[in-house]
């Protein structure tokens, strides 16, 4: 990994999908520089002077049934196949991801999509659903999106393991209160749309290794879990999914990528990033009705694809940019112009 990080060009990369998250690998080739507009100052993410939210330490777990309970639901969050996945012990009703392949190091990792803020801003109304959102509805929604599958019951035993775990890793954290390091870093548009092809040719140079040219990843031999999770197909998340927006899997990107990466270390440029995630939710996976999403069209984030819109752009420049432009017309209806 130092080797990786000493870089100083600007290189493709190879994107996989381990049980513990993304994963990339470098190959040497150079990428050609592109400018951006910014959304967001990468400095607001970074540095020293920024106190970054750290997970409880393992030893603050409360004794007796309760710390076993919460030990459960970060198991569940690690290993969610080996429980839940198509040869579950416990039941059949996800993909064979694994939760933390979204939220990192079951969900404490920083500006890893961590679960720092969960117990503090649950219950919340959300504009997807357009609704107050427990944090029972929330898993449930991971579980029909990015895991593909079906909703635990919300009063089984593996959903309030998932829900204690999620409530101590917040112990520390205020009501109302969002902590430093929460979520994904935004990252700034492109002048440009993504493109799926320049992803296409850093895929092939070295993804397909371990993903296969169909990215169907690979399994753990004799285990319910991937070793290299599928980025697309039908055992991949579905259309549905916080992934599938490419604000949100670039800013994945950015801070995991390689495995090992932080925000600390980054080694990818911002239009590698959205390259990548362009290409990566270009290519086919299962669908999930969403007709019920997104009550006001207003709410709509910028870059999620599917209408209809509150604006007249295309779904296709909603899905791949350039962005600004969208973004400008936004700002100028909220402003009154």
């Amino acid at each position: 990994m130092n080797a990786i990080r000493n870089l100083k060009t600007r290189p493709y990369l190879l994107i996989t999908i381990l049980s513990g998250g993304l994963t990339l690998v470098i190959a040497g080739a150079t990428y050609p520089s592109e400018p951006v507009l910014a959304v967001q100052s990468a400095s607001e993410m970074v540095g020293d002077s920024v106190r970054y939210w750290q997970a409880p330490d393992e030893s603050k777990l409360p004794a007796g049934a309760a710390g076993k309970e919460i030990q459960y639901g970060r198991d569940l969050i690690a290993h969610t196949a080996k429980y839940l996945g198509p040869k579950g012990t416990v039941k059949a009703i996800s993909n064979g991801m694994n939760c933390q392949n979204c939220h990192l190091n079951a969900g404490t990792k920083v500006l890893g999509n961590n679960y720092s803020a969960v117990a503090a801003t649950y219950p919340k109304f959300r504009q997807r659903s357009g609704t107050k959102e427990s944090i029972v509805k929330r898993i449930s929604d991971c579980f029909e999106r990015s895991l593909n599958g079906t909703a635990p019951d919300s009063t089984s035993r593996e959903m309030r393991a998932m829900v204690a775990y999620m409530k101590w890793l917040g112990t520390d954290v205020p009501t109302g209160v969002t902590p430093n390091g929460v979520g994904l870093v935004k990252l700034p548009y492109l002048i440009r749309a993504a493109d799926p092809a320049t992803g296409k040719l850093v895929y092939v140079a070295r993804c397909k290794v371990c993903h296969g040219s169909e990215g169907k990843g690979i399994k753990t031999p004799g285990a319910a879990e991937y070793t290299y999770p599928p980025l697309w197909g039908s055992a991949s998340y579905n259309d549905g999914a916080g992934l599938y927006r490419l604000s949100n899997f670039a800013g994945y990107v950015r801070n995991n990528m390689p495995f090992g990466v932080s925000y600390e270390t980054p080694v990818l440029t911002d239009a590698e990033c959205w390259d990548v995630a362009a290409y990566v939710n270009a290519m086919p996976r299962p669908h999930k009705d969403q007709h019920n999403d997104w009550p006001s069209a207003a709410g709509k984030p910028i870059d999620f694809p599917y209408g209809p819109y509150a604006d007249s752009f295309s779904e296709k420049q909603h899905k791949f940019g350039p962005y600004q432009p969208i973004a400008a017309a936004h700002k100028a209806v909220i402003n009154g112009r």
